[in-house]
């Protein structure tokens, strides 16, 4: 893993996160997570202004590890990494996305969930790969039978993770971290419940340390 990967990974959760109002909430997210010890977010391009977003959080706590999630062009990563981005995450795996993001120099997790994907990354030289929708794709079982052909990957997954299973994903060697917006939903954004926030990512990162004991 380069030296992204392995912060992602000492962090063990990444906020999937859907702002529709990022002049006004990125900001107090950006400290609520800080503050909860999760300074990682993937920002996602289900909304507008998303590059705003990143841009925000990426300037108010320039320690933070802030990306782009749901690609889907190379105009996105463009503007990913103009507004500060450090990684990429895509719902798929789309070689040319892939290609662009190495010719850049910008991290990038595919979504990835069957062994066609897995061995397309292989020969892309990807070392992390984002297992999505999770539970619904066969969960930790197919991560782990996923791995007997393919040891030489680590997983996020993401989709269906909550603090009620978030231990058991955690606690397998083959988990770089685990992506949710259990943490960051719609309702405690937009409640700008920024201490509940902090408090859950409290949880999760000491789930993440115990699971991994």
């Amino acid at each position: 893993m380069n030296e992204l990967q392995k912060k992602i990974s000492e962090i063990g959760v990444v906020p999937v996160i859907k702002l529709s109002n990022p002049q006004r909430d990125a900001k107090p997210l950006a400290d609520a997570l800080c503050a909860g010890g999760v300074p990682v977010a993937e920002v996602t391009f289900r909304a507008a202004g998303a590059a705003d977003a990143i841009r925000i959080m990426a300037e108010s706590h320039p320690e933070m590890l802030v990306g782009a999630g749901t690609v889907m062009t190379t105009q996105q990563v463009d503007e990913t990494i103009a507004a500060g981005g450090k990684f990429v995450v895509t719902p798929g795996l789309d070689i040319e996305i892939v290609k662009y993001c190495q010719e850049k120099g910008i991290t990038i997790f595919p979504g990835c969930t069957t062994p066609t994907d897995y061995h397309a990354a292989y020969k892309l030289g990807l070392e992390v790969l984002k297992f999505f929708p999770a539970e619904q794709s066969g969960g930790l079982d197919k991560i782990k039978a996923m791995a007997a052909p393919f040891p030489m990957f680590k997983v996020m997954p993401t989709g269906g993770v909550s603090l009620k299973n978030l231990a058991t994903y955690a606690a397998s060697p083959v988990i770089c971290a685990c992506g949710g917006s259990y943490m960051v939903t719609a309702e405690l954004i937009e409640n700008g419940a920024w201490d509940e926030i902090t408090e859950l990512c409290k949880k999760s990162v000491e789930i993440v340390k115990e699971a991994r004991k």
